[in-house]
């Protein structure tokens, strides 16, 4: 079983920066695709962004690009989300989620995942 654990999460004010770390364990990172995803008080879960198996796919949401930078680590078994210039409206759980994949594209719905961690908590203050 694969099982992911986020951290970085905080209270922080818009225009700064944070750093979300997804800690995979159980299985090799390095032939999962991962997807960072979000969810804000009253609102669906929403793709962030996410990333191909090789690194070298990646796809992010419209509302975050330019501001947000996806990357994996295959040897330390992590993939980190870094998270600039943040708004009030990127307030919300931030979950990653992982899915085996024989290729190297990215997965940018949430039913497409099969491992999901618990999420940690980013509040943006105006």
């Amino acid at each position: 079983q694969v099982q992911l654990v986020e951290s970085g999460g905080g209270l922080v004010q818009a225009g700064d920066s944070l750093r979300l770390s997804c800690a995979v364990s159980g299985r090799a990172v390095s032939p999962y695709a991962v997807g960072w995803f979000r969810q804000a008080p009253g609102k669906e879960r929403e793709v962030v962004a996410t990333i191909g198996r090789s690194g070298g796919s990646t796809y992010y949401a419209d509302s975050v690009k330019g501001r947000f930078t996806i990357s994996r680590d295959n040897a330390e078994n992590t993939v980190n989300l870094q998270m600039n210039s943040l708004k009030p409206e990127d307030t919300g759980v931030y979950s990653c989620a992982a899915r085996f994949a024989y290729y190297s594209e990215t997965y940018n719905r949430a039913r497409d995942y099969d491992y999901w961690g618990q999420g940690t908590q980013v509040t943006v203050s105006s």
